[in-house]
């Protein structure tokens, strides 16, 4: 198994990629591809002591910034790390691809240089998210603000088939997100997909989840455009961040509270684990022909290492073969 790594993709490339891919490379045992300038690799693996010993070097010129156009990754930033990274999947140089970098340039360099699956209009950020009862999956959360209800249906059966694939969910629920549980709630967009997803054979569809549940894990799997994914993502991680801050402060307030927390410990220890998302590692890209997942962008060592194991199990599982063979072919299907 090689994985495809762009080295200078992230807020803290290249030196935590490295590290990260050096500590997947030792515990996965699978063989890594760089993408990056060779000479800068180098240098700052000798600096800070990380072994390259069996990790291939792809050189490239540069990288694409984050507030870059998006589909200059065609032109300009050809030859960038991740534009490497996209050519070398898509030549079949290795197995699976990840990268820290632009998401929006990596839709684009997935979508017009990897290819789509025939079938699929637009590929979808799919983001495992913690909940009460496990993990959820949200798509799209983010990659597209609008969409068909055809390309709602399409993700619903992605999204199921990587939750049950990959991450060993069986007969994942699928809900449609949305302001109310009623099937005529919402705009026309969740008022047209209601009845597709409803009439998909190959979901198992539970109606529509309001945002209020979603947490409980009402279901599996939670299809929303990307605009709506990507706000209740955001706020999500908001009142996440926002809650342990507080938590913290409470805590540490006084020495009672300091007792209190020395007794708690290893309650709040599984708790911080349980939302830990670099335990995750990144967010696979539905609905392309090979394997790509996009880390966080502020991802280090240890998220980034778990991006990779997550790469692997993608590689590995057939997922991509299973929603290939599953996607609608009528005419009037979302191509």
């Amino acid at each position: 198994m090689k994985i495809i790594v762009d080295a200078f993709g992230g807020d803290n490339a290249p030196l935590e990629i490295l590290k990260g891919a050096a500590a997947a490379k030792a515990e996965f045992g699978c063989d890594i591809l760089l993408c990056g300038d060779e000479e800068l690799i180098r240098a700052c693996a000798k600096e800070n002591a990380i072994d390259l010993a069996g990790m291939e070097i792809l050189t490239a010129e540069g990288f694409i910034p984050m507030e870059a156009d998006p589909r200059a990754l065609l032109k300009k930033y050809k030859n960038s790390s991740l534009g490497v990274a996209c050519r070398a999947l898509a030549e079949g140089r290795g197995d699976a691809l990840v990268s820290a970098g632009s998401t929006g340039a990596l839709v684009v360099g997935a979508t017009f240089l990897v290819k789509r699956l025939k079938g699929v209009r637009r590929p979808a950020i799919a983001t495992i998210m913690p909940g009460d009862k496990g993990h959820f999956m949200l798509l799209d959360s983010g990659a597209n603000t609008e969409l068909t209800p055809e390309a709602l249906n399409v993700f619903a059966l992605m999204g199921s088939v990587f939750m049950e694939k990959v991450m060993g969910v069986e007969n994942p629920r699928v809900g449609l997100l949305n302001i109310g549980v009623e099937p005529a709630k919402g705009t026309d967009l969740q008022k047209h997909a209601y009845p597709l997803l409803e009439a998909n054979e190959h979901i198992n569809f539970i109606g529509n989840a309001e945002a209020r549940d979603v947490p409980a894990c009402v279901a599996d799997v939670v299809v929303a455009d990307g605009f709506t994914g990507n706000i209740f993502l955001k706020t999500y991680e908001g009142v996440a961040l926002t809650l342990f801050s507080n938590l913290k402060e409470m805590f540490y307030a006084s020495t009672k509270t300091k007792v209190a927390a020395l007794a708690l410990k290893g309650g709040l220890k599984d708790l911080k684990q349980k939302f830990d998302a670099d335990a995750v590692g990144g967010a696979p890209l539905l609905g392309v022909q090979k394997p790509v997942i996009k880390a966080h962008g502020s991802s280090k060592e240890e998220a980034f290492k778990n991006a990779v194991r997550q790469a692997i199990t993608f590689a590995e599982s057939g997922a991509i073969e299973t929603i290939e063979a599953n996607l609608p072919k009528k005419e009037g299907a979302d191509e």
